[in-house]
């Protein structure tokens, strides 16, 4: 007879109360981790949502220490999880709070911070690992359900962020809670505290209405400063956008409570020389000087001055690709329109929501300015750290597609930031060498012009702008001439124009007779960087991080290239997580562990497939960017059948694997070779079918991801049915110890991505699974 039939007497409902409770807890597990990404983005910065992913996955490995104690208290155990499931949602609400109510960021308020987001993370874990550890002769069906739960919460996210917000969504993870909890105090037989459990529930839920219509529990505070005068906030699934005047009164458009871009509002009917001076002559104006009148398509268009910029050049087919719909759409369009004088209803303008990249990809058109004005994609996603702050709009295979969308007289114009020494824009002709080179284009230095706009004071902060122009053939001297006169007209500063001799450094790059050895030399990593390794934005040389290692104090780059600490902090935090989640079992409950060492080793395990799944679902999130056109759709895509198919693996595994070890292993092989040839093969299957309609590529993404995960979804289940034959009381240990070296594999995975790219990302994460073959030879076999 099983456990839990020996307490109730109902078994198949109860059964089924026990799957659903399962579900519900993993489902605002998920629901709650992702949406604080999204708010640790905004109240925070961008890299502070992969801390919420490691608190989240070192929470539920603590959890899965906690509930050896909670296991040892008397009384029915579903009664245990009934409060706990209680005492969470009243966590999630109170962390909530205290995260949101916060208005400093010193080190004190940080921990605070951490320690209160954590806490429902913990319950959460010792809440299924009390439930598995209960249910183990069902484990494969238990753990379907935990995977099923999970990728509920991974559906109901998008549309919980873009209807609710991002606290809301918090608070609706607190409803789920309750909903556990009252199953649990079902099972238990506890009639009062299913009435509290439902009470509880009802009252977040009133609590979520109450909010929604008149917000209390909302980000008052962000990045240390009050956001007093919005008048415009709301929510999607990749940003906060909100609405305020600058202290001028000029409306501001803010993301994420940081980066922002101003609307642009002019009457093009009666425009003056002045204002059309002033948007010619501005550094990301200089590209429609050179090409007045140009067929002109704008990647992140925003509020609308690029836009200005080629109307008052005389442009009369514009096309805006803007990624966020709160922008081209409920601002520019729905609600605010009269702020840019309906700027975008305008004949001449044409804005299409998506991302520019799938949009260069798909496009057959061909114009004579391709224009970027400091388009970045450092806002976390929903995928949270899963999206690894890249961007891919500026890789050597990015900047080929917009050379080939080019027409013979066309050019590229991308501006951003200005330092000295210069990063950014050096690194965008690293980027144009290699695009150019791939077109039979030899001579680089013919097709730049760099020019920059601001003062020596602002280009040592954040205040200079480089604009960087490429030619598709090489420039005319009518060309250099115009830049010339543009350039001194405008006051501003010629970086390189072609012929010329500034000796600086954007001149000794073009004209290096070995660019490559520049790249490597020179202070920063300017080498071009790919859709495999897409982190444009990560300039640091790998011989600071080998001197961070040796000696951090002494790095040449220590206090400029303050990244290299921050890798290895989320690293050591990592790390430290997983090793803390392998030493407190034998720490607090020594004597119940086992002595057999080649169970102690089958633990391993457990380490090697929850790292390794981890590493090969963040690099397929990121690989499948580009073919499904929008990180969210990527992030729901691929998590989604992930988790499903892995459920439906963990559910057959009973049958397919049952109790053979040589099963076993030739599973954990099978999911090493289909990980290898997704490494493989995705690449070209991705590029080949870039123009298919949605539908089909999210049915191709399907297929191509689903026999791996169906194969990852076996190995975990099939193992704790062989620990707990072997060694019952470690079972619990074996779940803390996959959440843990989780942390590690998200944290890895950042770091693999960075200097290997994402196919090896990839691959480490096949090799892994070979490794918990090998572990799987010698260890937790059945007692005779």
């Amino acid at each position: 007879m099983s456990r839990i039939s020996s307490t109730v007497s109902r078994e198949k409902l109860v059964w089924w109360h026990v799957y659903l409770g399962v579900a519900f807890t993993t489902l605002a597990t998920l629901v709650l981790e992702l949406a604080l990404t999204r708010i640790f983005s905004v109240i925070f910065y961008y890299h502070f949502a992969f801390l919420a992913i490691s608190l989240a996955l070192f929470g539920l490995g603590a959890g899965g220490v906690l509930s050896y104690w909670i296991a040892r208290r008397k009384g029915n155990v579903y009664t245990r999880l009934g409060t706990l499931g209680a005492l969470n949602s009243l966590a999630v609400v109170s962390s909530l709070v205290f995260v949101l109510s916060r208005t400093d960021q010193s080190y004190l308020t940080l921990a605070g911070i951490y320690f209160a987001s954590a806490v429902p993370f913990v319950f959460a874990g010792s809440i299924v690992s009390l439930a598995i550890a209960e249910t183990i002769e069902r484990v494969h069906r238990v753990y379907f359900f935990d995977l099923l739960g999970a990728a509920a919460g991974c559906m109901v996210l998008v549309p919980f962020l873009n209807a609710l917000g991002g606290p809301n969504t918090v608070l609706a993870a607190a409803v789920f809670f309750a909903v556990a909890s009252a199953i649990w105090f079902n099972l238990g037989g506890q009639w009062a505290g299913r009435v509290v459990a439902v009470a509880l529930a009802l009252g977040c839920t009133g609590l979520l209405i109450l909010n929604q219509k008149r917000p209390v529990i909302d980000v008052k505070f962000a990045k240390g400063q009050h956001l007093g005068r919005e008048q415009f906030v709301k929510w999607n699934s990749f940003s906060r956008i909100a609405l305020a005047p600058d202290p001028s009164g000029m409306m501001l458009i803010y993301i994420d409570a940081d980066a922002s871009t101003g609307i642009a509002k002019f009457d093009f009917a009666n425009l003056s020389e002045r204002d059309r001076r002033d948007l010619m002559l501005q550094g990301p104006g200089f590209a429609y000087q050179l090409r007045p009148g140009a067929k002109t398509l704008i990647i992140g268009p925003g509020g609308g001055w690029d836009v200005a910029r080629a109307l008052a050049a005389g442009s009369r087919d514009i096309t805006g690709v803007e990624i966020n719909p709160i922008i081209a759409n409920t601002l520019m369009r729905q609600q605010f329109p009269h702020l840019s004088n309906r700027l975008y209803f305008r004949p001449e303008v044409r804005m299409i929501v998506e991302d520019g990249r799938s949009f260069i990809r798909r496009s057959h058109e061909q114009y004579e300015v391709i224009q970027a004005t400091l388009v970045d994609t450092w806002a976390s996603t929903a995928a949270g750290a899963f999206a690894l702050s890249e961007n891919n709009l500026y890789t050597t295979e990015a900047f080929t597609e917009y050379l080939k969308h080019l027409t013979g007289r066309g050019i590229l114009s991308f501006t951003r930031w200005g330092f000295d020494p210069p990063r950014e824009s050096l690194r965008l002709l690293a980027l144009a060498r290699v695009a150019l080179a791939a077109l039979g284009e030899r001579d680089v230095a013919r097709h730049v012009i760099v020019v920059r706009e601001g003062s020596e004071k602002e280009l040592a902060g954040w205040g200079a702008r480089d604009t960087v122009v490429i030619s598709r053939k090489p420039l005319t001297p009518e060309d250099v001439a115009g830049a010339r006169a543009t350039i001194a007209a405008a006051g501003l500063q010629a970086v390189y124009l072609p012929g010329s001799d500034l000796q600086n450094e954007f001149q000794r790059y073009l004209t290096s007779p070995d660019p490559r050895r520049f790249e490597e030399d020179y202070r920063y990593d300017i080498a071009p960087v790919t859709d495999n390794r897409p982190f444009f934005f990560y300039t640091v040389q790998p011989r600071d991080v080998l001197a961070f290692v040796a000696n951090a104090r002494e790095s040449a780059d220590y206090k400029v290239n303050r990244a290299v600490p921050m890798l290895f902090t989320v690293l050591g935090v990592s790390l430290l997580a997983t090793v803390v989640t392998i030493l407190l079992p034998p720490l607090l409950l020594g004597s119940r562990l086992p002595r057999d060492r080649e169970v102690q080793r089958f633990l391993f395990y457990f380490v090697c497939i929850g790292a390794g799944y981890i590493l090969i679902q963040v690099a397929l999130i990121q690989r499948f960017v580009l073919f499904l056109g929008h990180p969210t759709y990527a992030l729901t895509v691929i998590v989604f059948s992930m988790l499903v198919s892995s459920g439906l693996g963990s559910y057959f595994s009973h049958r397919i694997v049952a109790q053979s070890g040589a099963r076993l292993r030739t599973v954990l092989m099978a999911v090493a070779a289909l990980v290898i040839m997704l490494a493989l093969l995705a690449p070209a299957v991705t590029r080949a079918g870039i123009a298919l309609p949605m539908w089909l590529k999210i049915a191709l993404t399907i297929v191509l991801i689903a026999p791996a995960g169906f194969a990852m979804g076996m190995p975990f289940p099939t193992g704790l049915a062989r620990l707990e034959r072997r060694h019952s009381a470690s079972v619990r240990w074996a779940w803390s110890l996959n959440a843990a070296s989780s942390v590690l594999g998200s944290a890895l995975a950042i770091f693999l991505a960075i200097y290997l790219g994402l196919q090896a990302t990839l691959l480490c994460g096949a090799l892994l699974y070979i490794a918990a073959m090998l572990v799987s030879r010698s260890g937790a076999e059945p007692a005779a």
